[in-house]
């Protein structure tokens, strides 16, 4: 989404008594855990070394966030700071709450894991290929329908239709066509997936994947700030503004400025800091067999690849020897702004991180981000260090594993 018109500006130095002031301050109203201080000024000292323009992170635990802090400013070259009460995108990691979406309608007697596209979409199925005859839900789920990446999605809203109208429109020009592999032989991640697959929560809820995932997910969490789009009041600094992998500014700020509207299952929430943790927590307490959203067995299957390799439900699973074992990742970017999630369900807890920027330097940053909170949670446990007084958390351990690498997560990367 870079613009050509965009202008470089210079990246904003502080005073260092102003910079003092907004790492104490931008921690937030709420009352959180001791430590904050220490996070914070984590988070600062990463910005400047990434030369980021706002890095917001939280620690989560089973009962919700733990601690949180946002430093920077929402725009590059503007001195209006960065909150933890600020609205961040979320990018990719949408779909876990999409997958999450769908096990709840499974409970309920709507499509599961297993049901063929015919039965998600009776409506469309006489237009399939009959290459996707055998291909299910958890298929597209786990990136391995044979399907690409990415259509045209812009084409989609240009006539003005309903965006569930082209949610459908896209079932029948992605599904007129062969699979591009036979199903589950091949990992491909795909956005198109995601699309699909909101199109047949739409058919199973009776309702837009907008309203049937506030309805199902958000609101029985207490997710009340969470909403989906760009953020921000257009041409006011009341919210991050995005800016491009090169550090640079966009050219607006806004509901309008992100992916179309027909991309939402795969990515287009935005939430706070506190709101994401709440479904990261409920994730947490699934995981565990603790009360949830989802029961035990459904969270199972949410958090476990089916079909082969490391890719879940909306989640890619690790190793990691700070997690105690298998942990679960994400990662988001709408080529403005980037989010990054670690979870360690074997140690009761999880890190989100936010960068109102997109790209490497990004990328970087969160993963820096994430790898610094890990360290404070697990000091403040006596887990700092592992038998042979090495850290056991260092910079890059909390790097993506493959499947995310080469994409970040990006809406618009392609593999």
């Amino acid at each position: 989404m870079r613009n050509r018109h965009e202008r470089n500006v210079p990246p904003l130095t502080f005073r260092p008594l102003l910079r003092f002031w907004m790492v104490v301050a931008l921690v937030g109203t709420e009352t959180l855990a001791d430590g904050t201080r220490e996070l914070a000024e984590a988070l600062d000292a990463i910005r400047l070394r990434r030369d980021v323009p706002a890095l917001a992170g939280a620690i989560v635990t089973t009962g919700g966030l733990d601690r949180a802090a946002a430093v920077g400013t929402r725009r590059r070259g503007a001195e209006a700071p960065a909150t933890t009460n600020d609205l961040w995108h979320l990018g990719s990691c949408t779909k876990a709450m999409t997958a999450a979406l769908v096990a709840r309608l499974a409970e309920k007697g709507g499509p599961g894991w297993e049901t063929p596209l015919a039965g998600a979409l009776p409506g469309v199925a006489g237009s399939f290929h009959p290459g996707w005859t055998n291909v299910t839900m958890r298929h597209l789920v786990e990136h391995r329908a044979g399907l690409p990446a990415n259509l045209d999605w812009a084409s989609f809203g240009r006539g003005g239709a309903p965006v569930a109208d082209q949610r459908i429109a896209v079932v029948r020009q992605a599904l007129a066509a062969a699979p591009r592999s036979p199903p589950g032989s091949a990992y491909e991640y795909s956005n198109l997936g995601y699309v699909i697959v909101g199109a047949a929560v739409e058919q199973a809820a009776g309702a837009p994947w907008e309203e049937a995932i506030r309805r199902e997910v958000f609101d029985p969490l207490g997710m009340k700030r969470t909403g989906f789009g760009g953020t921000g009041t257009p041409g006011e600094l009341d919210q991050p503004w995005g800016h491009t992998e090169n550090g640079r500014p966009v050219r607006s700020n806004g509901p309008a400025m992100d992916n179309p509207p027909v991309l939402g299952p795969a990515g287009r929430v935005h939430a706070t800091l506190h709101d994401w943790a709440l479904f990261v927590a409920d994730q947490l307490r699934g995981a565990r067999g603790g009360p949830a959203l989802l029961p035990a067995a459904a969270c199972r299957n949410l958090h476990t690849p089916a079909l082969g390799g490391e890719y879940a439900a909306g989640w890619v699973t690790a190793e990691r020897p700070w997690g105690g074992g298998t942990v679960l990742t994400h990662a988001g970017c709408n080529t403005m702004n980037y989010s990054v999630a670690w979870v360690a369900p074997l140690r009761g807890f999880a890190v989100i991180v936010c960068v109102n920027q997109a790209g490497d330097r990004a990328a970087g940053a969160a993963d820096e981000a994430a790898s610094a909170l890990i360290r404070l949670y697990l000091a403040g446990r006596g887990l700092t260090t592992s038998s042979s007084g090495q850290s056991s958390v260092r910079n890059g351990e909390a790097a993506m594993p493959a499947p995310l690498k080469r994409l970040h997560g990006g809406l618009s990367a392609q593999p």
